[in-house]
């Protein structure tokens, strides 16, 4: 892999986080991030449930851009919304979503957010071939309008009819796109997991690694999406669960946290918020695992 050591003897320093609120504010995330510990953090921009939104008010960005710069934290991650489907069939909603990805990498632009995450959306039966021609367009269009910002295309779980499961289909979508200066990629190892990506050993997590690097390419890599699985192994189960209180477990993450390459890109959880635990403890679960 590039004469690049996998695993690490002494402990190299991470940056962990969590998908915070903005509500009230843009601004308050950051307050938000620091009192959880938060090296790094992810938020929705807007609301994530509809396809209305305002415009950020340019006091707002400022502020945002204000406390962001009295702390340690580095980098904020967005992530577009939920009903945005970048290879839909339906012009209606694909007009939608392209219209959606454009104003998340203003907005982005306009917060100084260096990357923007995205699902791959779903071909709702027509198709892998005619879900990627949709979503190729959606991109092309994403990166001719970037200046800053970095549209990281996310790993799915492999539910049915989704873009974007394995490492090949990935890279199939990348070599369609004429620029990939503003194109990485975002690694969720549920997502990963579910679909079949086995990452519960040291030998396993270094051998889908440098499947990665064989496919995609490790300087694509900017972002990992840290969650545990409630499905098994290759279930395309996308639910997310605590750290290792999933299927990929304790001795899975420590596996993981041990890797070299993870180890050196942020870390964001997505992690469930119940009576069992809440994102603070989680960080600090990952911090352990991390130090062990």
């Amino acid at each position: 892999m590039n004469g690049e050591i996998l695993f690490v003897k002494k402990p190299l320093p991470i940056k962990v986080g969590v998908h915070i609120s903005i509500s009230g504010s843009i601004s308050k995330s950051v307050e938000r991030a620091v009192s959880l510990g938060c090296d790094t953090y992810q938020i929705f921009t807007r609301n994530p449930r509809g396809w209305k939104y305002s415009p950020i008010p340019k006091d707002v960005i400022e502020e945002f851009k204000m406390r962001l710069s009295e702390t340690n934290i580095n980098p904020v991650v967005a992530h577009m919304p939920y009903l945005p489907n970048l290879s839909a069939p339906d012009e209606s909603i694909y007009e939608k979503s392209v219209a959606s990805l454009l104003a998340e990498i203003e907005r982005c632009e306009q917060l100084e957010i260096p990357y923007l995450v995205t699902h791959l959306g779903s071909h709702r039966g027509r198709g892998w071939e005619a879900g990627a021609r949709q979503l190729v367009k959606a991109l092309e269009k994403g990166v001719s309008l970037s200046k800053h910002v970095m549209i990281l295309l996310e790993n799915t779980a492999g539910t049915k009819n989704s873009m974007g499961t394995t490492f090949e289909e990935i890279r199939r979508i990348m070599d369609r796109l004429t620029d990939l200066t503003h194109i990485g990629v975002c690694f969720d190892t549920c997502h990963a997991f579910a679909a079949g990506y086995e990452l519960r050993t040291e030998v396993a997590v270094e051998r889908v690694m440098e499947k990665f690097d064989n496919e995609i390419g490790l300087k694509f890599l900017k972002l990992i999406h840290l969650n545990d699985s409630v499905g098994e192994l290759g279930s395309h189960l996308d639910r997310h669960e605590h750290i290792g209180l999933g299927k990929i477990g304790v001795k899975g993450f420590r596996a993981i946290l041990k890797n070299r390459i993870i180890r050196s890109r942020p870390l964001i959880l997505e992690t469930p918020v119940d009576k069992r635990r809440g994102d603070r403890e989680n960080i600090q679960t990952v911090r352990e695992l991390a130090r062990s």
